[in-house]
């Protein structure tokens, strides 16, 4: 198993991976970790059978994750349902995507393009990101908050329309089993 499936395994279970009984359950009852699996096989490898796959798990559970997308190690889905990225966005290391978050590509307009996102970010449930911006590192953007405007390092971002608070280790005690 690569080494970025082992840590997306960390981070979704707390456990290091080992090619263990435990192991094959996780997988057996946590589709969050499947769908990764088969996520990172299909966008490496243009492979008609991962892709069927995957789509099979997109369809079930809501989880709708571009292959075109950039997703950097250690991502942890909380809640995995109705989880919307979509192509052409960059993530970071260690960031948490919870249930109902969209992150997307803005069509037109001073914000035209698609969101990057540093590491260590918290995406709260029903979280909306949008549009050619940057999200810093340590940044935590609330549940249900509308981000479509740059926001710095070490911040909370809280509402609709989103509003920054400058916090130091913001995303502490929310984002944790992080990898090197």
């Amino acid at each position: 198993m690569d080494i970025q499936l082992q840590n997306d395994y960390y981070r979704m279970t707390g456990e290091k991976y080992s090619f263990g009984i435990k192991s094959v359950i996780n997988f057996m009852f946590q589709h969050q970790l499947r769908y990764m699996f088969w996520w990172r096989k299909a966008s490496k490898k243009n492979h008609i059978i991962y892709r069927l796959i995957l789509h099979r798990y997109s369809r079930k559970f809501g989880l709708e994750i571009s292959t075109s997308a950039e997703i950097g190690d250690g991502v942890y889905l909380g809640h995995p349902y109705n989880i919307t990225v979509g192509s052409g966005v960059k993530i970071g290391n260690n960031v948490n995507l919870h249930k109902g978050c969209t992150i997307g590509r803005e069509n037109r307009g001073v914000r035209l393009g698609s969101p990057v996102i540093g590491d260590n970010v918290y995406v709260g449930i029903n979280a909306t990101i949008i549009g050619g911006i940057h999200i810093g590192n340590d940044v935590m953007i609330a549940p249900g908050s509308f981000v479509n405007f740059d926001v710095p390092d070490h911040s909370i971002v809280l509402g609709n329309p989103g509003n920054i608070h400058e916090k130091a280790n913001a995303t502490q005690g929310y984002v944790a089993h992080c990898v090197e």
